[in-house]
């Protein structure tokens, strides 16, 4: 293995709690997964009390001509692991697309963007399919490290460089983030960062001098004016597809009615009644809770 990948399985081997590495193995027999990564919040904060965040990648390419466009898919999962509800919302997909997004393949940001960031892979079907999961990883190491050097200064903190792609990704893909969101998540191991920018720049091919912490990435013309279109493209395309995405997961959301009167109760105390009927038709339902919601906030 080279640098990189040895750094990011050193990474996706980390230990989870047991809890974690259990849900995702019957979240993906239930989905047919062959490989499964847990990130997001609860990797950093270690509360499992709240919603974990797993992508599920399956083998073979997807049948359904609009997930083929519109992945990942999304839903909801309670898993019952001695006793105690572990709460998850998943990303399924197919293992070849993840891949091809990884490389900045497609024409989006958010898994390359997502899986810059640290990431656990908590169970894999067989060797195989964990060395295809980690070289993907490590393409989108790199993939957003040369972006990183396009958004970021012509010298400066790997921090800096980071921040800037995190603020390019954000305006690109309709994400409504809280002012310094970017800073929240590169706070949390700042070392690691500064670590995988010039292992990442190295493995990509990007020329680059570092004294002390201070790095120089150095782009030739013909390759800024390259990354520069291809960001072009990436920008002008990143809100109408993940507008789609939304609108596909207001549809196809399985599990969407439980995961809302979870959260519900989680952030205002009112239970909400999990009724056949709001299970099969979460959209028509929703004016009913919503006015449930209101009464309960207005009048306790």
């Amino acid at each position: 293995m080279n640098a990189l990948t040895d750094f990011l399985s050193g990474e996706l081997d980390r230990a989870v709690p047991s809890e974690v590495e259990q849900a995702g193995r019957v979240i993906a027999g239930r989905l047919g997964g062959v490989a499964v990564l847990f990130y997001g919040s609860v990797l950093r904060t270690g509360d499992l009390d709240g919603l974990l965040d797993f992508y599920v990648l399956r083998d073979g390419r997807s049948r359904n001509a609009v997930t083929r466009l519109l992945w990942p898919d999304v839903s909801y999962h309670e898993v019952n692991v001695g006793g105690t509800i572990v709460r998850a919302k998943v990303a399924a997909m197919p293992l070849e697309t993840f891949a091809r997004a990884a490389q900045g393949g497609t024409l989006d940001t958010t898994v390359w963007a997502r899986f810059v960031q640290p990431a656990a892979l908590v169970w894999t079907k067989n060797p195989g399919f964990r060395q295809k999961t980690l070289d993907a990883v490590a393409e989108a190491a790199m993939t957003a490290a040369r972006f990183a050097a396009l958004h970021g200064p012509e010298q400066g903190d790997a921090i800096d460089f980071w921040r800037g792609l995190f603020r390019a990704t954000y305006a690109a893909e309709l994400r409504v983030e809280a002012p310094g969101r970017e800073d929240q998540i590169l706070g949390f191991d700042q070392a690691r960062y500064r670590k995988l920018l010039p292992l990442a720049w190295q493995e990509a091919g990007i020329a680059f001098e570092q004294v002390g912490e201070e790095l120089s990435p150095h782009l030739p013309e013909p390759g800024i004016i390259a990354l520069a279109s291809v960001w072009l493209r990436l920008e002008r395309a990143g809100k109408r597809l993940n507008l789609a995405r939304l609108m596909k997961a207001a549809f196809t959301f399985d599990g969407a009615t439980r995961y809302a009167a979870w959260k519900i109760e989680r952030h205002t105390g009112m239970q909400v009644m999990v009724t056949p009927f709001r299970e099969r038709h979460p959209i028509m339902a929703a004016p009913g809770v919503l006015w449930q919601l209101w009464r309960h906030t207005v009048l306790r």
